[in-house]
């Protein structure tokens, strides 16, 4: 664990150290009418959260807009997108243009000097009404390197008819949520799906019952998980792990509405998109997925309606009844490289993505637009009710700058295995607490 932990280190100093020094080179040539030079520029995306519809409008669009010149898009893994992004955004012949990072690991890169500071453009994108937690997570001594990019309030699926079999009811308190889901466990089905490795939906527990992951202590971070209220949290978390989950303990949240969908369990935790990854035996329709016809689309809407007929949804609640708990928020920031050799054209892109058609886009593909003037194109049904019941008392990860390393070194997903194979949970606290305090000073 300290090689990697060192090696993280020592990868982000020798980003910080390039892109600070060369960061201020790159620059687009102009054309006679002051236009940038027709170029190619990349934009790199993390997983299938933006949906194709989007990535099609962006690239259309861009290159509609400026003429000659084209857009890239190139998917990027979210597992081990931190080493990818350090060796990527140090190199002036590597980089991508413009680039989505995760909120949770903006800070890092943004204090490494790895962003173009877009301070100027801050109000042309939203101004106050971009998400403030994010953005906070994107600026760094007093400039704004990183905008909110979307945002994915976490919400819980469940399958009606095994309430009903079980003769449960939605909970209305944290603490019903665990009576609920240990009724609904059994050794064929999972009350809830709770991967040992699953620390963004844990959290929630940690967050909930007053505790921190970390917290700034004068110049330096302390960790916050040994602290009384974070015991609480993690004591719960646990009795899910032992008696309401058969998920593997070395395993994460990736695609938890897999065994959803195969009826392996009765409920999952995921960010409201998640509603169009839902397929249940009785519901599919067997289309071919790249049947445009509209036989083919009559089906997959009605493959689509049966799906939420057999689901609900509802947002985690908290420790009263009538309050929410205070989940992770997930999502991403989105910036342009310091090492850009293009970076007009690449603020051209972000702009793009900060217009009203493509913000009421994101919202309605269930992403929380990083403009929260345009949170209504959500619209209001179940599914956009629960993710805004929940990302109001949504919270991110400490805006420490080193907050990458943590994440690097898989420090939180190993102490939430060890809290699922049974170990004592103040002891495997204090030890991540020191692990913790050591990547962020």
């Amino acid at each position: 664990m300290k090689i990697l932990r060192f090696a993280a280190v020592g990868a982000v100093a020798a980003l910080a150290l390039t892109a600070c020094s060369n960061g201020d080179d790159a620059a687009d040539t102009p054309t006679g009418d002051g236009t940038p030079e027709a170029a190619t520029i990349t934009l790199w995306l993390n997983g299938t959260d933006t949906p194709d519809a989007l990535r099609e409008y962006l690239t259309t669009t861009f290159e509609s807009e400026n003429p000659g010149s084209k857009l890239v898009i190139e998917e990027q893994d979210w597992n081990g997108l931190v080493p990818r992004l350090q060796t990527a955004l140090g190199s002036a012949e590597q980089t991508p243009d413009v680039v989505e990072i995760g909120n949770t690991q903006s800070p890092t890169f943004t204090y490494a000097g790895a962003f173009a500071d877009i301070t100027d453009m801050y109000e042309e994108l939203g101004g106050d009404d971009l998400l403030p937690g994010f953005v906070d997570a994107g600026s760094a001594d007093g400039a704004f390197y990183a905008a909110p990019y979307y945002s994915g309030a976490r919400a819980v699926f469940y399958n009606k008819d095994a309430f009903a079999a079980a003769g449960v009811e939605v909970p209305t308190t944290l603490a019903e949520f665990t009576e609920v889901a240990k009724k609904l466990q059994s050794e064929t089905q999972s009350g809830f799906w709770f991967p040992g490795q699953d620390w963004y939906n844990g959290a929630a527990w940690i967050y909930t019952n007053g505790g921190e992951l970390a917290v700034a202590d004068g110049d330096a971070w302390k960790g916050g998980l040994s602290t009384p209220e974070s015991i609480e949290g993690l004591q719960q978390v646990q009795d899910l792990f032992q008696n309401a989950t058969n998920a593997p303990a070395d395993s994460d949240s990736n695609e938890p509405w897999v065994p959803f969908n195969a009826g392996q369990t009765a409920m999952f935790s995921a960010p409201t998109w998640a509603r169009w990854s839902i397929d249940l035996p009785q519901c599919n329709k067997a289309v071919d997925p790249d049947d445009e016809s509209e036989e083919a689309k009559a089906l997959r809407g009605e493959q689509q309606a049966c799906n939420e007929e057999h689901t609900g949804v509802f947002p985690l609640p908290g420790l009263e009844e009538g309050s929410y708990a205070q989940g992770f928020a997930g999502g991403s920031n989105i910036a342009v490289a310091a090492k850009s050799q293009h970076p007009e054209l690449a603020k051209s892109l972000l702009r793009i993505m900060f217009t009203e058609e493509f913000q009421n886009m994101l919202g309605e593909n269930g992403l929380i637009p990083g403009n929260t003037q345009y949170s209504a194109s959500m619209g209001d049904d179940v599914y956009a009710q629960a993710a805004v019941a929940a990302a109001l008392n949504a919270k991110l990860t400490p805006a420490a700058e080193n907050w990458a390393t943590v994440e690097g070194d898989r420090i939180l997903e190993d102490f939430f295995q060890q809290l699922a194979t049974g170990a004592d949970v103040q002891e495997a606290a204090a030890s991540a607490d020191k692990l913790i305090e050591d990547a962020l000073n």
